[in-house]
């Protein structure tokens, strides 16, 4: 599924409520006046010395649910721009996830810890041990693991580890870690969401059908 980060005056993003991808209709209130989120409005907005007196709220077309900016700053839902955890997530993963999300505007080199923490719970549930993170990944790869996705693993590692251990990579700049959340979702979307509905489509075909098919792919 596509995602586009909100952002104040955005005409569609992926909402942080429901997670879709969605028309967004904003109204801008300066000084106690609401008016249209127009271009008019916009630049006359930044003028303003301080613009976090300035307003701004988007409502999703698909679930009704509104944000709040401070101009262009989301003050709610706190979450800021960091996208829904994938449902098909484990509890525990998916705890760790919103968690994360919780803390990102205040630490997001915190979440980038919590998101090590929740790919290293993932890999248990993909049949890991979690106790070590870059052996579960050598061992998912030699199973046939896409490169991508194991890029894309890496990279959260990484980037976690980062933030307990200071190195090079910058973890303490929002937009790096949000990235992690966006892979998060890619990882469960590849190796749990897209698993189970090839098994449910896979169950409703034709019982004879199957059974011939095992019979063609047996050695």
């Amino acid at each position: 599924m596509k995602y586009i980060a909100p952002k104040s005056g955005l005409a569609s993003f992926t909402c942080p409520h429901c997670g879709v991808l969605a028309r967004q209709y904003h109204n801008l209130c300066i000084n106690g006046q609401w008016s249209d989120f127009s271009p008019a409005t916009i630049e006359f907005a930044k003028g303003i010395p301080d613009r976090d007196f300035v307003i701004v709220i988007s409502k999703c077309e698909h679930c009704k649910k509104i944000c709040i900016w401070h101009f262009d700053k989301m003050a709610y839902p706190n979450r800021g721009s960091v996208p829904s955890p994938n449902p098909d997530m484990p509890a525990d993963v998916k705890e760790d996830y919103e968690e994360a999300a919780g803390i990102y505007i205040q630490s997001s080199r915190g979440a980038a810890a919590l998101l090590r923490l929740a790919i290293q719970k993932l890999c248990k549930h993909l049949g890991g041990t979690g106790e070590n993170i870059n052996k579960d990944i050598a061992a998912f790869v030699s199973s046939g693991l896409p490169k991508k996705i194991q890029q894309a693993l890496d990279l959260v590692r990484v980037i976690g580890n980062n933030a307990v251990h200071p190195g090079q990579i910058n973890t303490d700049d929002p937009e790096t870690t949000e990235k992690l959340f966006v892979l998060l979702n890619l990882i469960a979307e590849h190796m749990i969401t897209m698993p189970k509905q090839v098994d449910e489509m896979y169950a409703d075909i034709p019982e004879k059908t199957r059974k011939a098919i095992e019979r063609r792919d047996k050695p």
